[in-house]
């Protein structure tokens, strides 16, 4: 009899939480929709003004009964790709309005690969998230953006490199506001690029923000192991330009001399010996004067007399208009496919330039005399 007794009381007990669990749900109704305006129906970026403000949103809050909290952002995607690839801003609780510098808007643009120098129509909405999952929009806006061709130096992560060597190559000694950098082409904590050195045995340490706070040295086994505290400065044994990579997080780097020329059919000395180039600390950039090149080879640029480090076109062999500027790919990096090299269409003597200031961009011009 006992035991039948606890069965219907485990029973009714059960029965109990469940219609308790049935009256206690809530019906969420979304009282009102978002409403999302912006200033402007078209803008043309600007990258002289780009820390002024390009577009501004303003926006109601959806509302929701009983009041539950959840979460805002502006959404951005190309019109017609419903919003697939999209780009995501985070807004800030009771955030109703927000404003995009030319700079901020054209790297959204990048991240949707819109092309610049043409008006695209981008639609923007305002998306609210509630426990994480279920999500509300508000209307679309269409805004007419054009883009510009963005400056590596503003869009990608870069460290500094201040040291001793600096002022002889047209910075600042010791100076992180006035130094060489270390960019980060994956925009993560990989930094590569180049530095030059005049004189051995010069001295340099690593640094973020422009700024001494948090900088780093060699941990005194000139290993390739970095410290921020009880570190001690690096050195450059040898005079030359060096190419050094860091992993800021992991603590790490490389450094090697890495002294360029060009070389190849199109050149007078053909492929058994390479031109030099010599550095310029007034453009900071590495320069050949003048050398005679024909239109019917190509010709290449590679470090120390050897192939293992060589800037080349990215994939094809490339013909190159007389003083245009073009990117230029390292193939120690591996962004080069194949083995291509440039080539002019008119015989004749030219300079040829070599900035290599921002690993996210190595710039290659040449022009004829």
């Amino acid at each position: 009899m006992k035991k039948l007794f606890n069965i219907l009381y485990i029973t009714l007990f059960g029965f109990v939480l469940l219609s308790c669990s049935d009256d206690d749900k809530v019906l969420l109704n979304n009282v009102s929709n978002a409403k999302l305006s912006s200033d402007k129906t078209s803008v043309v970026l600007d990258e002289l003004i780009a820390d002024q403000n390009a577009i501004s949103f303003t926006f109601t809050n959806p509302v929701f009964s009983p009041n539950v909290g959840f979460t805002n952002a502006l959404e951005f995607g190309v019109e017609g790709t419903n919003f697939s690839p999209s780009v995501v801003q985070g807004l800030e609780v009771g955030q109703t309005s927000y404003s995009l510098t030319h700079l901020q808007l054209n790297n959204i643009l990048a991240m949707l690969n819109v092309a610049p120098n043409v008006a695209k129509p981008i639609q923007i909405r305002l998306k609210s998230t509630l426990n994480m999952a279920t999500v509300y929009y508000s209307d679309v806006v269409s805004v007419n953006m054009t883009a510009y061709t963005p400056n590596p130096d503003l869009i990608y992560p870069k460290i500094n490199v201040p040291g001793g060597y600096a002022g002889a190559a047209g910075y600042a000694d010791w100076e992180p506001t006035n130094s060489p950098n270390l960019f980060s082409p994956g925009k993560n904590d990989q930094y590569r690029g180049f530095i030059y050195v005049t004189n051995p045995n010069s001295e340099y340490k690593f640094t973020i923000n422009q700024d001494w706070n948090g900088d780093k040295g060699d941990d005194g086994t000139f290993t390739g192991k970095l410290l921020e505290t009880g570190e001690v400065n690096i050195k450059a044994v040898a005079a030359g330009t060096y190419y050094i990579n860091v992993d800021w997080a992991g603590n790490t780097y490389s450094s090697i001399l890495a002294n360029f020329g060009v070389i190849g059919d199109a050149t007078p000395t053909g492929w058994n010996s390479d031109t030099d180039f010599v550095y310029n600390p007034t453009t900071k950039t590495f320069i050949i004067n003048s050398i005679a090149l024909n239109n019917t080879g190509v010709f290449k640029f590679r470090a120390n007399d050897d192939w293992a480090i060589k800037f080349q076109p990215e994939s094809a062999d490339q013909t190159l208009i007389s003083g245009t500027g073009v990117q230029s790919y390292l193939s120690a990096e591996g962004t080069v496919t194949g083995d291509p090299g440039y080539k002019v269409t008119e015989a004749g003597n030219y300079k040829i330039e070599l900035d290599l200031h921002n690993s996210a961009y190595y710039k290659l011009t040449v022009t004829k005399l």
